[in-house]
Parts: structure tokens; C-alpha cells; sequence
């Protein structure tokens, strides 16, 4: 007596000589991931830069982020192609503020690192692609 297929079992699962995997349908998926506004502020800097305000952020929490902000108002592109720079320099220093006010229970510390390493990765993102004119899409 054959064992009959579980539940969520195909019967073309349970018999050996089909080999038991299902043909692939060939569905391309596209994640995009939905950025807040103090998260899209981030500016696209040169490498270096970046690098220097992850280590400003390790030890100092916010200062990097605040040093980055003023990356904004020297022309460095970010994710608000729409807002005008004095809005995103203005987030670039509310997320430094709430970065400092928040070191003090180490969630603006770890905030104020991950903040840097997304500074690194727009950065590399930008090396990459040689950092195309200001409303191209790095996606």
C-alpha cells in the first residue's frame, strides 16, 4: 500500500519518477523600498566624506550627520528631488538633533551608526554608478 500525499502535497510530489519539483512560472518580483523623509534626506556624497562622517558618528553621536547636512547646502543630490535644500539641510539637522537628544539611552548612538553606514552605501551606490546627473535614479 502506497502512503498517500500529505496536506499541501502534490500528487505529482509523492510520485518518485516526477522528480517532485513544480516548473518555474518565469515571475520576475521588483522590490522598492519606501523611504521616510528624514531617511531620504540623506545626501549622496563622495566616498571619502561619507567614510568621515561614519566615524564622526561612531564616537560622536550626530556629528556626522550633522556635518552631512551641510553636504546638502555644497550640492549633494538626495532622494527629495522635489523638496528645496533649505528643507533637506533643515531634516539632515532635526535627524542630528534627535540623534544627540537620544544618545543618552544609546538609541541615537546605534541610530547615529546606522545613519553613517547608509551614508557609506548611498556613497558606494554613487562611486558605482560614477554619480549621474542630479535626477537620476539610482535604482
Amino acid at each position: 500500500m502506497e502512503p498517500s500525499p500529505k496536506d499541501g502535497e502534490s500528487a505529482a510530489a509523492a510520485e518518485p519518477g516526477r522528480g517532485g519539483a513544480a516548473p518555474s512560472s518565469g515571475v520576475v518580483v521588483q522590490v522598492r523600498e519606501k523611504k521616510g523623509p528624514l531617511r531620504a534626506a540623506i545626501p549622496y556624497m563622495p566616498f571619502p566624506v561619507a567614510v568621515i562622517c561614519l566615524f564622526l558618528n561612531t564616537f560622536v553621536p550626530g556629528l556626522g550627520t550633522f556635518v552631512s547636512a551641510f553636504t546638502v547646502l555644497c550640492g549633494a543630490r538626495t532622494d527629495l528631488p522635489d523638496r528645496h535644500r533649505c528643507c533637506v539641510f533643515w531634516l539632515n539637522i532635526a535627524a542630528a538633533l534627535i540623534q544627540i537628544l537620544t544618545a543618552i539611552v544609546m538609541v541615537g548612538w546605534i541610530m547615529s551608526i546606522f545613519w553613517g553606514m547608509d551614508m557609506v552605501i548611498l556613497a558606494s551606490k554613487c562611486t558605482e554608478r560614477r554619480c549621474r546627473a542630479a535626477g537620476a535614479d539610482l535604482h
